[in-house]
């Protein structure tokens, strides 16, 4: 791995295709590293065939069309998720509805009916055999991979408000489910006993996602109070916070390096946590029809790593998703 102090990120490429907000991302493995989905408010779900130009090890230009759109919600697309196979893609669906898509046959496999409001937030565990749901019901909802509901977390412990995210973490050992929502808190649940184990407390506003890093030891959050926290979650304590000055709507761990990008209602940032210092932060350029006028550029609504941590891909308000790759300076 090359020196953090000598990398940064560089706009590589626009990705063409949603008539809507891009609300959610997921990129495959290291294995699968040239896999994209997206899912947006114009209900549909596109797999994308990327195309990564390089030039003395650096990624230079990003290129892409969609190789599938998949259809069949009828409202927006508010989350997806990739299987750890990289074979199915798990969405979630303001109609209330989840859906579980095989990408290689290009159809619907199961469909999820169950909670009474828009599903917000979706997550499938490490070894696949686990589907979490959140809704604007205000529930955390357990189901198997064929779509029978298992379990319902414990009202009187779970969320007073909108749950917007929901993740498992990735290791073996004392395994937990990480959930957050309006109510303006983090809660972390044991994943055998589905017991509520602690409360995090410390957003001032609505929280719209949380990101668990690939070993499992930290937490990072973020939503209306324009921070993102740092927890660390067997300690079950906040580390510190990061100024992003405005709404924050979705976060991404790099999985090769000790970054974290946020999505938030003015751009992309994206931060060194070894020094708390800001990386890069990203502004896209937005022009009227005349190409000369300058308007209010778009926001970003969702963030994710390529496999291999060397490209962020972010998604636009405009329906653009927008590549950035590592370089050295």
């Amino acid at each position: 791995m090359r020196s953090n102090e000598e990398e940064r990120l560089k706009h590589v490429g626009d990705l063409i295709g949603h008539n809507g907000w891009v609300t959610a991302l997921a990129t495959g493995n290291e294995e699968h590293g040239n896999l994209l989905v997206s899912v947006s408010r114009d209900r549909s779900l596109l797999i994308w065939n990327l195309d990564l130009s390089q030039e003395q090890g650096f990624i230079q230009t990003v290129t892409a069309n969609p190789h599938r759109a998949l259809k069949g919600h009828s409202h927006f697309i508010s989350d997806v998720v990739l299987s750890s196979d990289n074979n199915f893609a798990l969405t979630g669906s303001w109609d209330t509805t989840m859906r579980l898509w095989d990408l290689r046959a290009g159809r619907t496999t199961y469909r999820f009916v169950g909670h009474s409001k828009d599903v917000l937030t979706v997550a499938m565990s490490p070894d696949n055999r686990q589907i979490l749901s959140g809704s604007r019901d205000k529930t955390i909802k357990l189901w198997n991979t064929i779509a029978e509901m298992k379990y319902e977390f414990d009202t009187e412990s779970s969320h007073t408000d909108w749950v917007s995210s929901v993740r498992f973490t990735p290791t073996t050992k004392d395994p937990l489910i990480v959930s957050a929502g309006w109510d303006n808190s983090i809660k972390l649940w044991e994943q055998q006993t589905y017991k509520l184990k602690h409360n995090l407390i410390g957003h001032t506003g609505c929280i719209n996602s949380t990101t668990i890093s690939p070993d499992g030891n930290f937490c990072a959050s973020g939503g209306k109070d324009c921070s993102v926290m740092i927890w660390h979650i067997k300690d079950q304590v906040l580390l510190y916070q990061l100024d992003t000055g405005s709404s924050v709507n979705a976060l991404a761990f790099s999985p090769t390096r000790y970054w974290l990008a946020a999505a938030t209602d003015s751009g992309i940032k994206v931060w060194d946590l070894d020094t708390k210092t800001l990386i890069n932060e990203f502004v896209p350029d937005k022009f009227a029809k005349d190409g000369q006028t300058r308007i209010r550029s778009p926001g970003a609504l969702s963030v994710a790593w390529s496999g291999n941590g060397d490209v962020l891909y972010g998604g636009f308000t405009d329906g653009v998703i927008r590549a950035y790759a590592v370089t050295q300076e």
